[in-house]
């Protein structure tokens, strides 16, 4: 069962400056207004840094990423854990940074809206509630309620003064519901017309319920989860479709996961290291990413 509900206690301490989140906020709205970018998912400030070298211009989180570094399965992350890790994401680069905030660790709007603030509250410029309930008996809460949660989520924004993006999730396809493109597409209007500004169906891939997507909730933006599943889409090809944002989800820290898996396994079976570290990137290469950093 997907459930991670914990109860954070205050405020984390890691609350950016306003002037520097504001900036941030307003970079990452100019990103969704035409155009496609990638919006790549760091795991660590380690490749958060890497990404803000290779040039990209904002940054999502990904819980599952997270929750592998911790040795969990996603969504076992508790909230203060996961708000910490927001946190340090955030603190670590001047990029605008998304946050892969599952179900928001709330069944109710109440819940929901008070969690949404604490995250706010990280220095984040934009979030992600989704409408996975993390009971597998029904793995998607009712449409009502779920869309009750996020205009709880938009309430929240808006009373913070602080206009982060806020992106409605629908994971039908992610949870296995029968035909979920209708799920996905019904769902994502009505969120959308609940006060998300970005819509989002991980697990979508085929172009043309891409495009009705993206017609169906226009003009709001719409986010393409590319990961193993999908991965034959391109950037223009999306950017043809309407769409506007591209993340990755877990899928760098799975490809990270599996050159390490690849190359522990060689060396427990073989006792050589030579295959096994034929791929790696020098110390050097890695220490001069790094070397700058105050």
């Amino acid at each position: 069962m997907r459930k991670s509900f914990g109860r954070a206690k205050a405020i984390p301490a890691f609350i950016m400056n306003r002037d520097a989140q504001s900036s941030a906020v307003e970079k990452f709205r100019a990103l969704h207004k035409s155009g496609c970018f990638v919006l790549p998912n760091p795991w660590d400030v380690g490749t958060a840094l890497y990404l803000q070298r290779l040039g990209f211009k904002a940054l999502a989180t990904t819980s599952a990423g997270f929750a592998f570094s911790r040795g969990k399965c996603d969504g076992d992350v508790l909230l203060n854990d996961m708000l910490a890790h927001i946190g340090e994401i955030v603190a670590a680069t001047p990029l605008p940074v998304n946050a892969d905030f599952l179900n928001a660790f709330a069944d109710g709007p109440e819940g929901v809206a008070a969690n949404v603030k604490l995250c706010l509250a990280t220095g984040v410029a934009g979030l992600s509630v989704e409408d996975n309930s993390g009971n597998s008996a029904a793995p998607l809460y009712e449409k009502n309620p779920a869309i009750d949660r996020i205009r709880a989520a938009r309430n929240a924004i808006d009373a913070s003064g602080v206009p982060i993006v806020l992106t409605g999730r629908c994971e039908a396809w992610l949870v296995g519901k029968p035909d979920p493109f209708r799920v996905a597409l019904d769902r994502l209007v009505a969120y959308a017309e609940a006060g998300a500004d970005c819509l989002y169906a991980p697990g979508v891939q085929k172009p043309d319920e891409i495009a009705e997507i993206v017609k169906a909730v226009a003009p709001k933006p719409v986010n393409v989860l590319v990961s193993g599943f999908n991965r034959e889409l391109t950037l223009s090809q999306l950017a043809d479709l309407g769409v506007r944002r591209i993340s990755v989800g877990s899928g760098l820290a799975a490809v990270a996961w599996g050159a390490f898996m690849r190359a522990a396994r060689s060396i427990a079976t073989t006792g050589e290291f030579d295959e096994a570290f034929a791929n790696a990137v020098s110390f050097a290469e890695i220490n001069e990413v790094f070397s700058k950093r105050n």
